[in-house]
């Protein structure tokens, strides 16, 4: 029995409240698990199973696959989907309460994560894996399309922001494709996208975490503002000063936080 029928079969009722928005486009699906690489040997993370479409072929490709559900009333619908792969596991907890220092303990080779995540709660997930997890291979996720234009922005446009500079210092960004809405059950409002996620060595060399994440924030908090206001604002320090620190580093005292690059603001950083 496919699975939208054993949706039916046990009444499903679509819940806005956890953002579903389920996938039954086996193309797709295909092409989900082709974008993420998986092989054999690789353990997975799944956020966010619904009805067990991509899980099934994720299994399928995966030595191991543990699927985070919140929502209790799949149970019944991911037993009958997932019925007959033993290397699969559904655990029924919020991710964002989940120990990650435990996950890391538990996958001491590394374990990549792949998820149509709901909208509602994209960038705590993906900042819960950023900043937590020191074993994570990679992401490939389904986001809002408008999310994921945001994590590849170029420097200096309308898009590129926080959420640019945090995923760019750490990982290798890619946006595989983007996913029409009406490919969901039940179709969302906007269209959504794919995005890949290698949390490859990162070439930067941050000197202090907490001081990089404070200038991310700063800096974009206030756009309209030059960076040197709002440096001062974050950090306390004067006009002249401010410039100083800018200048020394060869750039604009008059310059906006977009403007910034990626390996700008490691330098900035390390300086401050």
């Amino acid at each position: 029995m496919v699975q939208s029928d054993i949706i039916k079969k046990h009444h499903f009722v679509f819940s806005k409240k956890y953002g579903q928005n389920f996938i039954f486009d086996k193309n797709l699906l295909q092409a989900i698990v082709e974008d993420a690489a998986i092989t054999s040997g690789d353990d997975v993370i799944e956020i966010g199973p619904g009805a067990g479409t991509l899980s099934y072929m994720i299994a399928k490709k995966a030595k191991t696959l543990t699927c985070y559900e919140i929502d209790h009333n799949l149970e019944g619908i991911l037993q009958e989907s997932l019925a007959g792969l033993d290397n699969v596991k559904v655990i029924y907890q919020d991710i964002l309460k989940v120990d990650v220092s435990q996950l890391d303990e538990q996958y001491p080779n590394g374990y990549h994560i792949v998820a149509n995540l709901p909208y509602y709660i994209t960038t705590p997930i993906i900042f819960k894996f950023l900043e937590e997890s020191k074993k994570i291979k990679s992401m490939t996720i389904m986001v809002q399309k408008e999310v994921g234009l945001r994590m590849i922005a170029p420097v200096g446009s309308k898009d590129y922001g926080a959420l640019t500079v945090s995923l760019g210092y750490r990982a290798t960004v890619e946006y595989k494709r983007t996913v029409k809405r009406q490919l969901f059950t039940p179709a969302p409002n906007v269209d959504s996208c794919i995005i890949r996620i290698d949390f490859t060595k990162s070439p930067y060399h941050v000197q202090h975490e907490e001081t990089l994440q404070r200038l991310i924030k700063c800096a974009f908090a206030m756009r309209r503002k030059t960076l040197v206001n709002n440096l001062r604002q974050e950090f306390g320090l004067d006009l002249e000063s401010g410039q100083q620190l800018l200048e020394s580093l060869k750039i604009d005292p008059q310059i906006r936080g977009e403007k910034l690059t990626i390996a700008q603001f490691i330098e900035l950083s390390n300086k401050l």
